[in-house]
């Protein structure tokens, strides 16, 4: 396959991802509208959000286990052939029962998208440019609270909430076309891409508990963090839109960031990003009453959340214990569990402990994030043989296989 072939088609997967991310989360700039035309209540809308976050969850992993024997392009085909169709109906929706039925449909869709698009963006290229290749399809999601969901809001304003739905249906399509015309056809299991590098039960199982922790404890902060800005810095509320731009700016650049680096230092990337979030909401709880500070540590933790995405894509590449399909779909729930026990531990904090609280939560949980992660190297079920005198070494250990260069131009 052709070197810009591959480009396209991972382009295409990017924006796979930012129709996904954004379909999701729309409903939040159409709460008003939407529940005026389908007769029901904004909270209703807004259970929208909630449920696909929860079908996600809980179907992940066994549809990815039942389509486990589908070649990836056509099983990429009819995932979006699902988002455009259901996409599509959303907007053509008569009652809320029939909007949500749609929208558990795109649900379903996603959550074995997010198990297979990594290994198959990773699969066009070289091992050298994985890093890059999976930062673009992060970049894409990543984009999608930036660019898609105001864009949506503006078009949904303009012309009525249906519009932007249909718009996303029809971009579904072409995104479609250009994986079937341009990824390449391959049996499962038949790429480097489609087993870890470095097999690792241990470190496997590590990453997906340092996931759900970290998540939670960016999710406790973020979900709230309109009250932390208002009450606690001082905040008028026009100004949490540039605030949240800023943020969503910096989410951007820890994505490229991390596609630089996570090719050439996994476990070290994985540790630094922790650990950057850990600073961020411990310097917003102990500085956030000053404005700057709140800014700074709100910035910093979106740029260290959207990194650690980026490089989680790579570690699951890396020590993958058996398919990475099914090791994706571990790690994509273990992030979703995180989103939904972090919302949820912030709700209940938010009435009895206010709003600062809420970043003081977060970083005690990142903490602990970040001694699981500290672990991961003691935790690794894969050991070095010794050789007998004479014999040539043994497998390198896991630190010598994630933190060596990989060979070949950057």
């Amino acid at each position: 396959m052709s070197r810009t072939r591959a480009w396209i088609a991972l382009a295409a997967l990017s924006l796979g991802a930012f129709l996904y991310v954004t379909v999701e989360t729309l409903p939040i700039g159409l709460l008003a509208a939407m529940a005026s035309d389908l007769g029901v209540s904004e909270s209703s809308i807004g259970l929208l959000v909630t449920a696909y976050g929860l079908v996600v969850v809980v179907v992940t992993i066994p549809l990815t286990r039942l389509t486990a024997s589908w070649p990836r392009r056509r099983l990429l085909v009819v995932l979006l052939a699902v988002f455009a169709v259901a996409t599509a109906l959303s907007a053509l929706a008569v009652n809320y029962p029939s909007l949500l039925a749609a929208r558990v449909a795109v649900a379903v869709s996603q959550s074995v998208f997010w198990a297979v698009v990594t290994p198959a963006a990773a699969g066009l290229f070289p091992r050298h440019l994985r890093g890059r290749a999976l930062s673009m399809v992060f970049a894409g999601s990543s984009t999608a609270p930036l660019v898609g969901v105001p864009l949506g809001t503006w078009l949904g304003q303009q012309g009525g909430w249906r519009l932007p739905f249909l718009a996303l249906g029809l971009l579904g399509v072409v995104v479609l076309v250009v994986v079937l015309a341009l990824l390449p056809e391959s049996p499962p299991g038949a790429g480097d891409a489609d087993r870890g590098t470095s097999p690792d039960a241990g470190r496997y199982r590590t990453l997906v508990v340092a996931t759900a922790i970290m998540v939670a404890g960016a999710f406790v902060a973020f979900t709230y963090i309109d009250p932390f800005l208002t009450r606690v810095s001082g905040f008028e509320p026009t100004a949490l839109g540039p605030i949240l731009l800023l943020r969503g700016v910096a989410g951007l650049l820890g994505v490229l960031a991390a596609g630089l680096v996570v090719s050439r230092w996994g476990w070290p990337s994985w540790l630094a990003v922790t650990a950057i979030q850990a600073v961020a909401l411990g310097a917003l709880f102990v500085f956030g009453t000053g404005q700057a500070a709140a800014v700074a540590a709100t910035a910093l933790a979106g740029f260290a959340l959207a990194g650690a995405a980026s490089v989680l894509g790579v570690r699951v590449l890396e020590v993958a214990p058996g398919a990475t399909d099914m090791a994706s779909a571990g790690t994509s729930t273990s992030f979703n569990v995180g989103i939904t026990g972090g919302a949820l531990l912030g709700s209940a904090l938010l009435t009895t402990s206010g709003p600062r609280s809420l970043a003081l939560a977060g970083a005690l949980l990142t903490v602990l994030a970040l001694l699981v992660v500290l672990a991961e190297p003691r935790l690794s079920t894969r050991r070095r043989s010794r050789p007998a005198p004479g014999e040539p070494a043994g497998e390198p250990q896991p630190d010598a296989v994630l933190l060596r260069p990989d060979p070949g131009p950057a």
